[in-house]
């Protein structure tokens, strides 16, 4: 009985393709407009050099959130525990698993970079999708261009990563192969996220073309500084009213339980497991701390300005 049993489990691809597949019949069902960003359509797509993805990530506007979670939900799908602190970096998904699936599905409803209003934004974004066949069903994804804008800004969050300039490096190429400048440009431009695209694109473009570079948003530079675990929040205090900071350390230092469970859903919650949990994260911080003091040098200089 137990080799049956482990014979019918779902390997993570198997459960990626079923997952797209899933989603996509919840949106129809229930009128949702409904995309798929990065996983295996873009590697289809040529986007992304071939990798297996871990999840399934579906894009929906934020006034179509709660409905597709619902949708989710009535099939067994459950929210995992996430940090309560909206403050640090501002939400941008929601995650959920299911007790039987080896992946999870994030429902996104905003993404990091693209600083327009999320439902103009995602208007636009809607504009420049196109239907494409995965696991035996027709679901929208971005068309390459608003593909490459997705992939680019995820990659762009951190590329002192290994990985992320391998990725922006193959965009690259694959971008000038297509002559797909133009219209990344013009996504790029109606949804307000030139100021994330410029270290992507201001090597791509025409030496006289006229691009009037906007500054970057606060939660787009933090992201961008922030490369080790502790320097977000940090750098999240330093930037926080005075009558805040009180606050913010306390949760910093003693941390919602949360914390420890949207690291590892498994964590133990008794109050010795608790204890274990806060000293590897002091742990992990301490080990950092010369590399998070060197993430904050460019805050320090601001402002000392």
């Amino acid at each position: 009985m137990e080799n049956q049993a482990n014979e019918t489990e779902l390997s993570i691809p198997e459960a990626v393709l079923l997952g797209h597949a899933l989603a996509s019949r919840v949106a129809d069902n229930m009128g949702i407009r409904a995309f798929f960003i990065k996983g295996p359509a873009s590697v289809i797509q040529g986007l992304r050099l071939p990798r297996t993805s871990a999840d399934v990530d579906v894009f929906v506007s934020t006034a179509e959130l709660e409905a597709m979670l619902s949708g989710l939900r009535e099939r067994g799908w459950r929210g995992r525990p996430v940090d309560p602190d909206n403050t640090t970096f501002p939400k941008h998904s929601v995650t959920v698993d299911h007790p039987e699936w080896p992946c999870c599905i994030d429902v996104h409803f905003r993404f990091p970079g693209m600083e327009k209003a999320p439902n103009s934004c995602y208007d636009v974004m809607w504009a420049n999708t196109e239907q494409f066949e995965l696991a035996g069903q027709e679901m929208r994804v971005p068309s390459k261009a608003l593909g490459t804008v997705i992939l680019a800004l995820h990659a762009l969050r951190s590329p002192h990563v290994p990985a992320c300039r391998q990725e922006l490096e193959f965009l690259a190429h694959h971008t000038k192969w297509q002559s797909a400048v133009p219209t990344i440009l013009d996504i790029s431009t109606a949804t307000e996220s030139l100021a994330a695209m410029r270290p992507f694109l201001e090597d791509l473009l025409p030496q006289n073309a006229a691009v009037e570079w906007p500054d970057a948003s606060t939660e787009w530079r933090n992201r961008v500084m922030a490369k080790e675990p502790g320097s977000a929040r940090l750098i999240a205090i330093a930037q926080a009213p005075l009558r805040e900071k009180p606050k913010m350390l306390f949760r910093a230092v003693f941390p919602a339980p949360e914390v420890h469970l949207s690291r590892d859903i498994y964590s133990d919650m008794s109050l010795l497991g608790r204890l274990k949990s806060h000293r590897d994260r002091w742990a992990r911080f301490l080990s950092a701390a010369p590399r998070i003091a060197r993430d904050l040098s460019p805050l320090r200089r601001a402002t000392a300005k």
